[in-house]
């Protein structure tokens, strides 16, 4: 990489005049200082607006203040948002080494670009940078609270499905020393009242982790849907800082407004994500089958607080020999993880029509997995040959609908029906449909799982990079 990204922004989104900016900055940082807490590690991202520092930086402050005392951890900032004005398909990233803006030039961390590399989704190019103000707006606030120690890893997101944002993310996504900014702005030019109620709800779907935003609810809905799908993986803690319209400021017309919003994703209590999990998870299921069948069992080490958010599971028991054993689970989350996992755990040891009650002399040599869902994406196909096309094998589970009847088969069924035609035929029998059976009405989602098993310190992450 070589050359400089200039700042082509000072003097109309915020001031050109190092000073002046500084200053600007500062009554924005100290406004919204008193509006948040103080959360006790970093928050992993933030989504934060993108208009002219006039109309959003209050808003936007309201996620930056509370970034000032983490400046020596944070060390990377991958910053994603939106492209407006370069037809982009997929994710730009720049050849250039440096951005700048009156503050200063800001490093690129090379190291993370390069993870990029590999992927087909990223193409390398300054022309959607060039003009583009999504990223350009937030860098004077990063170097206001972070100093001048980061790297940045800037990226403009075209059309591009979560799964592909979520790619790129979980490359970089790195521990505490890594910043996410997904820079987006909510609603645009409705009325003040209209919009206020619109972005209340485009808030709830955040963060209730949506991954089908949609760009009338959220400008950087591309980057967004991606961000929840990787933050929602690694079990973040959404928080709302705040909702403001361009109304609230003076200048403001409230015939015609665009909303913005401030969140924070911050890491759970206590939890090291997946690693947390894969060692409670299956003693949790374990515990709930010992007391069933009167077998002393070791309570699960730990509690993630994970275990308190709503969550999906199957349960699958293999017995001495690895063979299934029982297999119950919930494709939604309907109740807390932890709860699902107790009940899926007594379901399969009992109640799988399958399979007779578990006993306790199968007890010595029973295995455990506890296979987490990710939220299902629908497939759109016209017919069955395009439905086997989407499918990934080894990665998606399946679920199909049809009038009623419904079934699933998990990833890790793609072991036993590696082609895709044969995978699909497995489902149908299970829905008690015939293998060669295809209806125009036939309804497909696909999902991916985290897989724990016992023993594992980490997950077998199916379906994920």
């Amino acid at each position: 990489m070589s050359g400089v990204r200039p700042a082509v922004l000072a003097g109309s989104f915020y001031p050109a005049q190092p000073n002046e900016l500084r200053h600007e900055l500062a009554a924005h940082l100290a406004r919204a200082a008193g509006a948040v807490g103080a959360p006790e590690r970093p928050p992993k991202l933030i989504v934060v607006p993108h208009a002219g520092h006039a109309y959003s930086g209050d808003v936007a402050a309201l996620a930056y203040a509370a970034l000032a005392r983490w400046r020596e951890r944070i060390r990377r900032v991958v910053l994603l948002g939106p492209n407006h004005r370069v037809a982009l398909r997929g994710l730009a990233a720049p050849t250039v080494d440096a951005f700048e803006t009156p503050l200063g030039r800001v490093a690129l961390d090379a190291a993370a670009l390069h993870a990029l590399e590999s992927l087909e989704q990223v193409i390398w190019t300054d022309k959607p940078h060039a003009p583009e103000h999504s990223l350009e707006v937030q860098l004077p606030f990063l170097q206001q609270v972070l100093g001048s120690g980061f790297g940045l890893v800037p990226l403009l997101v075209g059309q591009a499905g979560a799964e592909e944002v979520a790619e790129v993310l979980e490359r970089v996504w790195g521990g505490e020393e890594t910043l996410v900014v997904v820079s987006s702005d909510l609603s645009h030019y409705q009325s003040d009242a209209r919009a206020r109620v619109t972005d209340a709800v485009t808030a709830g779907r955040i963060l209730h982790f949506a991954t089908d935003l949609r760009g009338e609810e959220a400008c950087g809905a591309a980057a967004l849907n991606g961000a929840l799908l990787v933050a929602r993986r690694h079990g973040l803690v959404p928080r709302l800082l705040g909702l403001a319209t361009s109304a609230d400021v003076p200048q403001g017309e409230a015939a015609r407004v665009v909303g913005y919003g401030a969140i924070a994703f911050d890491p759970a209590p206590g939890v090291d994500d997946d690693a947390a999990l894969g060692r409670v998870l299956p003693a949790l299921a374990r515990a709930a089958i010992g007391q069933a069948l009167n077998q002393p069992t070791p309570a699960p080490a730990g509690d993630p607080s994970a275990l308190n958010r709503p969550g999906a599971c199957f349960v699958t028991l293999r017995d001495a020999a690895g063979r299934l054993r029982g297999c119950i689970g919930h494709l939604e989350a309907s109740r807390a993880l932890g709860a699902d996992v107790r009940a899926n755990a007594l379901a399969a040891a009992f109640e799988d029509p399958r399979f007779a009650p578990l006993t306790a002399a199968e007890w010595p040599g029973l295995a455990i997995e506890v296979s987490v869902l990710d939220a299902p994406e629908r497939i759109e196909a016209a017919d069955e040959a395009a439905a086997l096309a989407a499918l990934r094998p080894g990665e998606d589970g399946l679920i199909l609908e049809w009038r009623g009847a419904r079934a699933t088969l998990l990833p890790q069924v793609w072991q036993d029906y590696p082609e895709p035609a044969q995978f699909m035929a497995a489902l149908k029998r299970k829905a008690r449909l015939p293998a060669a059976f295809w209806s125009d009405d036939l309804q497909l989602w696909r999902y991916r799982v985290r897989s724990f098993g016992e023993g594992a310190s980490h997950p077998a992450r199916i379906g994920t990079p």
